[in-house]
């Protein structure tokens, strides 16, 4: 459990806009208590307030003289940071007696015990003894930094492992000068270095443009058979070098809305992944089906499947099943992540069945233009194919 407290007039870091509010509660409930002390009993509490701090999506907590629960919002409810009408986490009752004890709001994070959730705090002074107590969840922001940070990790040492070959592969070539035999096969190891280099570069900036750093293309009708002609297109020297036949079945005529770029993209990347990871003379095969309003590109494979252990974990940035055999085939660990925004993106999915030594099924799920806007997508189950 970490925390960070600080007395509230310095500056704590990026705060959240939802921060902007906080003191504003404290504030106001703290005139109003100011003024009702001078008409009322000083312990009395503002009726009109009960609904309002109810209405918040702030957790708002107030603490009578002997830090017990006066009033605490259904908010505050909900983080649990209550237990028995008394203020569960530590740090927060540390912070509490330091603002009893210097009369000074405190302001800062917190990390809430036996949980995932982060919160920004700010505590206050009131009169008659009481405490103010505002939380709010920063978890998100806290979880999208933590992947920003593994984000920059990951980049850092993908580009390190090819930038590494060719530095050593250089100096290997210009030592093989009167050898040239060893010159042509360093020669080749630079080239296939470079050539996944260029291809993970490539795939950072298609995943930074799916997570948003540029606006979504307009989404015009597609018709499948067009998205999986061209997805083939692409796969179709891996698949010749490996002796792999490609075969589409199943239903035709169906058109999807969205990019069909990026839709050939996903494609493509499901059909290449199938094409690595399955030996020579098998077959792949893309099947089509739609029901509901919905369309289902299925790529079926023959090659060694996938553990039941990395079936949830397969979708995740640079994660690889088989790291020897994906670096040995070129892989990036990024073309499964590519497949799944773009599924995402197009208000579809991506859904996966396999086991080791039986192949796998990735299986996209995409609206068509027909869909209602009330429709959810149906299980893969449910969807009927043509044989």
């Amino acid at each position: 459990m970490t925390s960070e407290i600080v007395p509230s007039g310095r500056r704590v870091g990026s705060a959240s806009a939802a921060s902007f509010g906080l003191g504003v509660v404290a504030g106001a409930l703290g005139y109003t208590a100011v003024r009702r002390r001078d008409r009322a009993a000083p312990t009395a509490e503002p009726d009109g307030w009960a609904p309002i701090l109810e209405s918040l999506q702030t957790a708002v907590i107030q603490l009578d003289a002997d830090d017990g629960i006066a009033h605490a919002n259904q908010v505050a409810e909900n983080l649990g940071v209550i237990r028995e009408h008394r203020l569960e986490p530590a740090d927060l009752r540390m912070v509490v007696a330091q603002v009893r004890g210097t009369g000074q709001p405190r302001t800062g994070e917190l990390e809430l015990p036996e949980s995932t959730i982060a919160v920004r705090v700010h505590v206050s002074p009131l009169p008659a003894d009481r405490i103010l107590i505002e939380l709010i969840d920063i978890s998100e922001l806290h979880r999208v930094e933590r992947v920003r940070r593994d984000f920059v990790a990951n980049v850092s040492h993908e580009l390190k492992t090819p930038v590494g070959a060719l530095q050593l592969l250089t100096e290997a070539l210009a030592d093989a000068v009167d050898d040239p035999q060893a010159a042509a096969r360093f020669t080749a190891r630079i080239q296939h270095e470079s050539a996944r280099m260029a291809r993970l570069v490539s795939e950072l900036l298609e995943l930074s443009r799916l997570q948003g750093a540029e606006p979504l293309p307009r989404f015009e009708p597609v018709p499948v058979e067009r998205i999986i002609t061209e997805a083939i297109d692409r796969g179709r020297t891996a698949a010749t070098a490996k002796d792999i036949e490609l075969v589409r079945e199943g239903e035709t005529g169906v058109t999807v809305s969205g990019s069909e770029s990026q839709l050939a993209t996903a494609v493509g990347n499901l059909i290449g992944n199938a094409i690595a990871y399955s030996p020579q003379d098998t077959t792949v095969t893309i099947r089509v089906g739609e029901a509901r309003g919905w369309a289902k590109i299925s790529v079926i494979d023959e090659g060694i499947g996938i553990a039941p252990d990395d079936i949830d974990r397969i979708f995740e940035r640079f994660y690889r099943a088989d790291p020897a055999r994906s670096r040995a085939t070129g892989g990036t660990g990024l073309g499964l992540a590519i497949v799944k925004h773009i599924a995402g993106n197009h208000a579809g999915r991506v859904e996966v069945s396999s086991m080791p030594g039986n192949g796998s099924v990735f299986t996209l799920l995409l609206p068509s233009v027909a869909v209602p806007a009330q429709e959810t997508a149906p299980d893969v189950d449910e969807m009927v194919l043509s044989r």
